[in-house]
């Protein structure tokens, strides 16, 4: 067990420094007419501690420029920028993206200009302002976490760590290992960009409105060498979808459609090194990669 994973979550009673406490968000809500929503997925961290174990464990650097996608009201926005050098948010809430600059303003005023704000839905950003983001640090919304995620890693190749707080289901998915029960299209796809490992865990007690679930942190130090292949990410996912889209049949059965047919599939798969009854989930991403470099090519049809 990690550090992180043994340290309590017991919200704090209160801050008297810059950040928001459990009061603070709860007045900064009323004020705005916020009510997280479940449509959202909104739970706001209401507890300063948690939020600095986040930083800590994403070991957040004074030169880092760092990401943040769902600041809500604004408290993990305040402790990334205590200890980065910039922070760009992207929020796409009206309300909560109009009151965030203020917040700042008010609370930490020395490091305003640091702060950039991008009012967007985080799958339509292409580029963001300033440097380009060395780290990316979020509390995902648990039901676009995965596809927030990959998309912000394909998207900004600057991105060296990144650290998210989502659903412990969905994190202990992204961290699967090949062999393991949860072990599917999230965990091959985060491989094939990062190193990916669980950071600990978070309790219910720090958010509010509480969930009905458990969270949990999770790290992904991206690659310093890309997978080698001559498949593109493309081709590779391709095929990573078709594995798991009917992931108890063997691959001979599952990469028919994708191959074109079964024994098709089995070519691509004895050329890949792989055996035709194995199955999607013990396969790592460069055995996929391997695959998607096989591919037959379509048979023409016959004149």
């Amino acid at each position: 067990m990690s550090t992180a994973e043994q340290q309590p979550d017991n919200p704090a009673p209160s801050t008297p420094d810059a950040l928001l406490g459990p009061a603070d968000i709860r007045e900064l809500a009323a004020a705005l007419g916020v009510r997280p929503t479940k449509q959202k997925g909104q739970n706001f961290v209401i507890d300063a501690n948690t939020v600095r174990r986040i930083v800590r464990t994403a070991e957040v650097r004074p030169d880092d420029v760092v990401v943040e996608v769902g600041p809500g009201l604004g408290s993990l926005t305040l402790a990334l920028l205590e200890a980065a050098d910039r922070v760009v948010a992207v929020e796409i809430d009206d309300i909560l993206a109009a009151a965030l600059p203020a917040t700042i303003e008010a609370r930490m005023p020395a490091k305003k200009d640091r702060f950039a704000l991008v009012h967007s839905d985080a799958m339509l950003v292409t580029e963001l302002p300033g440097p380009p983001p060395t780290a990316l640090v979020a509390n995902l919304p648990y039901n676009v976490a995965v596809p927030v995620l990959l998309t912000m890693l394909d998207r900004f190749p600057s991105i060296e760590r990144t650290l998210v707080m989502v659903q412990a289901e969905v994190a202990d998915r992204l961290a699967a290992e090949p062999g393991n029960k949860v072990y599917g299209v999230p965990s091959v796809k985060a491989n094939w960009y990062a190193h990916v490992k669980r950071a600990g865990a978070i309790g219910r007690k720090v958010f509010w409105p509480a969930p009905n679930v458990d969270s949990g942190l999770v790290s992904l130090v991206r690659r310093t060498e890309p997978i080698r292949t001559s498949a593109s990410k493309e081709e590779v996912f391709a095929v990573v979808d078709a594995a798991f889209a009917q992931r108890r049949k063997t691959l001979r059965a599952a990469l028919a459609g994708w191959a074109g047919s079964a024994a098709g599939a089995e070519a691509a798969l004895v050329a890949a090194g792989v055996s035709p009854q194995a199955r999607g989930e013990s396969l790592t991403v460069e055995q996929f990669a391997a695959i998607a470099e096989h591919k037959p090519a379509p048979e023409r049809p016959a004149l």
